[in-house]
């Protein structure tokens, strides 16, 4: 039996790239099979990103857009996307940016380390075989001191921490859709890094572009603030996993 499995992207003012990146996934797809991708657009979005999705889905059904104009921030659109998979019970999904950010050709070696026996993949730009591309500096000293920080803090083991481009097993996911993130913006994908460490899992060269120039102070603010709360619960002997 082959194993069905979806992507889910968030998409948010990606008019520019939305060809581009579109166009790659669909060259990835066609070279496998059963796949299904989610595009998550909400009121964040104020091109024509929602026009440009809807298009596509209605040109090519292994797309789906999900219009979510009650999400409040990324942490939602990421989590939107978990559930209509979940709901359409595929074996494995599989989370990346749009924008090219992440290259579309990794998917097929995400599938082959999900189908090994490891029930979580997570790109790596800081692994051998990894990269970062178009960042700026403060970007990059940014991921990289969040990794140092979470791995020193929170006692994890990886590569990289801060990473989005990441796969699961069904049943893994059904566990932690379930649970209250504390981060607001992208720290979350250390935070579920972190809730999934006792988890069997395997890291994964990627190629990050990352065209976005600065962090916001809040996102950064939140990031610390997170950071924080599971190193205190981690000295008091009251640390948290999903497994």
């Amino acid at each position: 039996m082959e194993t069905d499995y979806a992507i889910i992207v968030p998409m948010a003012n990606e008019s520019e790239e939305f060809h581009a990146f579109s166009g790659a996934l669909i060259s990835t797809l066609s070279n496998l099979k059963n796949g299904t991708v989610y595009l998550i657009v909400d009121k964040v979005s104020k091109d024509n990103t929602l026009e440009l999705c809807e298009k596509l889905s209605a040109e090519d059904n292994r797309f789906k857009t999900i219009w979510a104009p009650e999400n409040k921030n990324v942490v939602d659109a990421y989590l939107r996307g978990y559930r209509e998979a979940c709901n359409n019970k595929h074996d494995f999904i599989i989370e990346m940016d749009a924008g090219l950010s992440h290259d579309p050709s990794a998917i097929p070696m995400f599938l082959r380390v999900l189908n090994e026996g490891n029930v979580c993949a997570f790109g790596s730009r800081f692994i051998n075989g990894g990269s970062i591309d178009d960042s700026s500096i403060k970007r990059t000293i940014i991921s990289k001191l969040g990794t140092i920080l979470s791995n020193t803090l929170l006692g994890t083991n990886m590569y990289d921490t801060t990473s989005g481009y990441q796969g699961f097993h069904l049943d893994i996911v059904q566990k932690f859709i379930e649970y209250d993130f504390r981060s607001k913006a992208h720290f979350y994908q250390t935070e579920l890094r972190y809730l999934l460490r006792k988890t069997r899992y395997a890291e994964i060269p990627i190629h990050y572009r990352a065209p976005s120039p600065s962090v916001s102070q809040n996102a950064i603010l939140n990031s610390c603030w997170v950071l924080l709360y599971y190193f205190y619960r981690r000295i008091t002997f009251n640390s948290i996993s999903i497994s």
